[in-house]
């Protein structure tokens, strides 16, 4: 089934329901957004996109994002969304490697990445956007659950990134698991997209158009403090995906001015690794307002969730167990610990995730030898390590790249950087290995200090040896202005290692 056909249902039963706002204008309703993005869908099929082509979206978040989706998919088509925080040049290789047909651009993105591409390259700002979006309507093209809607590109911190063919299948699995593990959606609430619609912020856009709930993409374009809070006091209720590094950000900028997010009905977070420290201020100061997922691009936003009861309850003799976690597995898919051979492992015992379910990747774009690798007798094998504990609650340790082996024992960075962050001088921190003679590595720590202080090593030792094992303690720390990160808020702990052996 094709996804465009949620937004047609909605149009036709509550056309008069605003749908789309830049800020605090309303730009379509639901009737105007529909049809809006069936004449761009019949403009793209009369400029020769079949179904099955890829159009490209190369945009910062703005109401076309939304009429660029709907439209790309209504004509068949599936969307190949960039990072608009991406150089041209990389973006230029997604388009290549891809295959589009066209791309949309908003215009601060557009002209250099017209050096950089033979592709046709439309303005979303122009008039020649407006006319294809008034072009005769076109009827919702049939799609199977299999055909592809959405080619998203890994983030490629390790060399070149992957296209991940995601199914129209796999986004209404994921939205209905939204409902199921994550939160309800009503006619009055607002997706507020603060975080990039390139990535999980976007795959939450289907299951608020069923529900024919407001879209609000802000002024900025981008994540701003300030104006989420606004927003969500002038227009709440808003709901928002937004990555743990956001989170931290947020909490601090509120706290500073004394605003306790009125108007914030739920953040889902995700994306990386939410400190057991900050979540807990978060909850603190917000209230019960956060939901916490794992996924992955090749199983978007899918794999578990921690319920809002769950992350904001202190009552359980277990919460900081449970919140430390990332929650117990989403409706949609099963979960395991496995060995190096793929055996499922008994609870408590670390391994690599493995997960199948309806919305796992059938591969990656035009590479079976990774396919191969990464789907297994029909596991997903993420990468990721951790373990399940009696309950099912699923705990992450660390990317498997990322474990440090140190005089033979494995270390798992984030149980370091958990301690680390409790102490009063850190803001933020990443533990890697350090090339070491010795002991194959040594756990050394990159820490970002808190206004006004001073790295203290014997502190910090101090600290950590008060609550882990003596050889995880760092052996050296390092601070930093700030920690290298990528696009979408992870770390770039290749960048970090890089500092050590340069």
């Amino acid at each position: 089934m094709n996804l465009a056909l949620w937004l047609e249902r909605t149009a036709k039963v509550h056309g008069d329901r605003p749908a789309i706002y830049r800020g605090a204008e309303l730009t379509h309703t639901y009737a105007q957004f529909f049809r809006a993005a069936q004449g761009l869908a019949g403009a793209l099929r009369n400029a020769g996109i079949q179904p099955g082509d890829r159009v490209a979206l190369f945009m910062k978040n703005c109401p076309a994002y939304l009429l660029g989706f709907y439209g790309v998919w209504g004509a068949g088509a599936a969307v190949v969304p960039i990072n608009a925080k991406l150089h041209p040049r990389e973006a230029a290789f997604i388009l290549n490697d891809s295959g589009a047909k066209l791309v949309l651009v908003t215009p601060d993105l557009g002209d250099e990445l017209a050096d950089a591409t033979d592709l046709p390259v439309v303005d979303v700002t122009g008039q020649k956007f407006h006319t294809m979006c008034d072009d005769a309507s076109l009827p919702v093209v049939s799609r199977d659950d299999g055909d592809l809607a959405w080619l998203f590109y890994t983030s490629g911190t390790t060399g070149r990134p992957k296209g991940v063919h995601i199914s129209h299948g796999m986004l209404r699995a994921t939205s209905l698991s939204y409902l199921l593990d994550c939160d309800h959606v009503s006619p009055g609430d607002a997706a507020y997209y603060a975080a990039p619609m390139s990535h999980g912020a976007g795959i939450y856009a289907p299951i608020h158009v069923a529900a024919g709930a407001r879209h609000i993409t802000p002024l900025s374009g981008a994540f701003d403090e300030v104006e989420l809070c606004d927003a969500a006091r002038d227009q709440g209720p808003l709901s928002m995906f937004l990555a743990p590094t956001m989170v931290r950000r947020l909490t601090d900028v509120a706290k500073a001015a004394g605003r306790h997010g009125d108007g914030i009905k739920t953040i889902v977070y995700g994306g990386g690794p939410m400190y057991l420290a900050d979540i807990v201020e978060a909850v603190d100061w917000f209230g019960p307002r956060f939901v916490q997922i794992y996924g992955q691009g090749e199983c978007p936003m899918a794999i578990t969730a921690l319920s809002r009861d769950e992350v904001a309850d202190r009552a359980h003799p277990r919460w900081r167990d449970r919140l430390a976690s990332v929650g117990r597995a989403q409706s949609v898919v099963e979960v395991q610990i496995g060995d190096a051979q793929g055996k499922a492992l008994p609870p408590g015992e670390v391994g690599e995730i493995m997960v199948r379910g309806t919305p796992v990747m059938p591969g990656y774009w035009q590479n079976p030898e990774a396919t191969a690798s990464t789907i297994v007798d029909g596991w997903l094998m993420t990468g990721d390590m951790g373990f399940l504990d009696e309950e099912c609650y699923l705990t992450l340790r660390d990317r498997s790249k990322d474990m440090i082996i140190s005089g033979g024992t494995n270390i798992y960075p984030r149980e370091v950087e958990e301690v680390l962050l409790t102490h009063p001088t850190v803001r933020e921190v990443s533990v890697v290995g350090r090339p070491s003679d010795e002991w194959g590595e040594d756990v050394v720590a990159f820490v970002v200090l808190s206004a006004g202080a001073r790295l203290d090593e014997a502190a910090l030792d101090a600290h950590c040896l008060s609550q882990i094992a003596r050889f995880k303690r760092p052996k050296a720390y390092y601070a930093l202005p700030e920690l290298p990160k990528n696009n979408y808020g992870k770390v770039l702990k290749t960048e970090l290692r890089a500092r050590l052996t340069s």
